[in-house]
């Protein structure tokens, strides 16, 4: 394997700043939550330019395709020219997003924790839903 060719998955996506250690990534992908070319893999796939992943973080997901393979953390300009993420990767992202933003919208938490008569009204009310 030339190193110059491909490096460790799991380097990469350090290097790419999207784990802050190693040790992130590693768990990422024995948990399967970073997919190479849409297969599960281990940590020590080789990652080529060209290679697609398929990572999930939170509630996101995002497609990228590896420009070009790195095992050095730079700063996050030089991080973000190691990928590119598609367009209907980033079109899905915002209407999730949207969607989140409107299932919050009718939530309004309260302004302080409730009191002791309110307390007991919230538990009067459980006890009806029980009977």
């Amino acid at each position: 394997m030339n190193d110059e060719a491909s490096v460790r998955l799991d380097v990469w996506l350090w290097a790419a700043r999207w784990f802050k250690t190693r040790a992130l990534a590693r768990q990422a992908i024995e948990s399967g939550r970073v997919l190479a070319q849409d297969q599960a893999c281990k940590p020590a796939h080789p990652v080529r330019a060209g290679t697609r992943l398929e990572i999930r973080r939170g509630q996101e997901r995002y497609q990228i395709t590896v420009r070009e393979p790195a095992s050095r953390r730079g700063s996050a300009t030089v991080a973000a020219g190691l990928y590119l993420e598609s367009e209907e990767s980033q079109a899905r992202r915002e209407r999730d997003r949207q969607l989140r933003r409107a299932e919050r919208a009718g939530f309004e938490p309260p302004p302080s924790r409730p009191d002791k008569r309110a307390r007991r009204l919230i538990r009067a009310l459980g006890d009806i839903d029980m009977a």
